[in-house]
């Protein structure tokens, strides 16, 4: 295999100054005074083992924030007026400081949206999280049914989530969402996931499957066909504002009709990523040292990565288009998203991989011809599990070892099961 070494990059200059004036998707590509949205990974410990997990969660890192830095970060947002902080994981409910920071946030004027599987809202805590109107929750659900969600993420895990929701529900909260990555052997059910959200009072939210982190094993065999992209477009077009999407199918675009949202890579320029040990990346999705801008622990904090990072100066200069400027809906989809782009082995100036004009996978093609090896993130905290070899068609099989049947000791504090005495309700 040849690996195509990447030159680095000389230093940009400043970014342009935003102009006055011109469409709000104009003026946001050169970068805001600080994130609409910033993406907080609490922790990378996790009771599940999702195949096409991000962060490739698993295990706590012992080098994750503290308490205290933690309410630091919430004191440097609410200076910088961050308007609220979508937090994840790993699962982030597990860290026994999770239900402090939240209170600590909220009562600081930082709305929280996190996002669990469900694991650890109770009836009891469904009724304090009903009481709190500055937390939105997202129960993460990838089946209408326990056959797809499990494959997926893990046995058991369909129960679980479908015990949150119900929780909720009984507990008074109101439009809480559930979110669906959408994969090939879910999107024949999305009607199904429409049905299941009215049920319990909840909001459906679809995002984009990206091939990072442990999704770049699975992606081959999860990401959607190019006829069930269009059915995904249609269905989302058919239920305009009913359904978010988080801006994740800005790709879709080029059908002919923009969906609702920014319709951008807002990578470094509205979002960015704080992960469990500060460093903060472009993009979500992105966890790779291409796209690591600094860390909360330098000096000046969050707030002087977001404004004086190199890399988020380059990131907010002007797109050329590269590859795809002469397409006629380049001005729509943007070329696509750079995570999609840069963990299957493309150049983030070229297309989508799931471009729907075909032009992504004939690029995929050439990559796979030029046999250049596709980047991976040294970031892994996955647990000691296998995965059984696919046998036919259908979803990928997940195998988990439980914890409790493991004979070796663990080594520190950071392999004992996050959940350890926990049992939900």
């Amino acid at each position: 295999m040849t690996l195509v070494a990447q030159p680095a990059a000389p230093p940009a200059p400043e970014a342009p100054a935003r102009p006055a004036t011109g469409r709000l998707v104009d003026l946001f590509e050169y970068g805001l005074d600080a994130p609409i949205c910033l993406t907080w990974e609490l922790t990378y410990a996790c009771n599940l083992s999702c195949v096409h997990c991000l962060s490739s969660s698993g295990r706590r890192d012992p080098r994750e924030l503290t308490t205290e830095e933690a309410k630091a970060v919430v004191d440097e947002l609410e200076r910088m007026q961050v308007f609220y902080v979508n937090i994840g994981g790993g699962e982030p409910t597990v860290r026994s400081d999770f239900w402090e920071i939240v209170d600590y946030a909220t009562s600081h004027h930082v709305g929280v949206k996190f996002s669990t599987n469900g694991v650890k809202i109770t009836p009891e805590r469904a009724r304090e999280l009903a009481r709190n109107d500055y937390l939105d929750i997202q129960i993460s659900l990838d089946g209408a049914t326990a056959e797809v969600n499990d494959h997926v993420r893990g046995p058991g895990s369909y129960d679980t989530a479908i015990r949150a929701m119900q929780n909720l529900r009984d507990a008074g909260m109101k439009n809480f969402k559930l979110s669906v990555v959408c994969t090939r052997y879910n999107i024949p059910q999305l009607d199904e996931f429409k049905s299941l959200a009215d049920r319990y009072g909840a909001q459906l939210r679809l995002t984009r499957l990206r091939p990072s982190g442990r999704g770049a094993d699975s992606w081959d065999d999860l990401h959607p066909l190019p006829e069930q992209q269009r059915e995904l477009f249609d269905w989302l077009v058919a239920h305009d504002g009913e359904v978010l999407t988080g801006d994740s199918f800005f790709h879709l675009s080029a059908y002919g009709q923009q969906l609702a949202g920014l319709n951008l890579c807002g990578a470094g320029r509205v979002v960015c990523l704080i992960d469990p040990v500060g460093d903060v990346y472009a993009c979500p999705f992105a966890i790779h040292e291409e796209f690591l801008a600094g860390n909360v622990r330098m000096p000046g904090g969050f707030s002087s990565v977001w404004r004086e990072s190199e890399l988020f100066q380059r990131l907010r200069r002007p797109q050329s288009g590269g590859a795809c400027a002469s397409c006629g809906f380049f001005d729509s989809c943007k070329g696509g998203c750079m995570a999609a782009k840069f963990f299957t082995g493309l150049p983030l100036e070229g297309p989508d991989p799931e471009c729907v004009r075909g032009l992504g996978e004939a690029a995929l093609e050439e990559r796979r011809a030029r046999d250049v090896a596709v980047p991976r993130a040294a970031v892994d905290h996955s647990h000691r599990t296998t995965r059984a070899p696919r046998s036919g068609p259908g979803p990928v099989r997940l195998t988990l070892s439980r914890r409790e049947d493991i004979v070796r000791p663990p080594v520190n504090a950071c392999e004992e099961d996050p959940l350890a005495g926990f049992r939900p309700e």
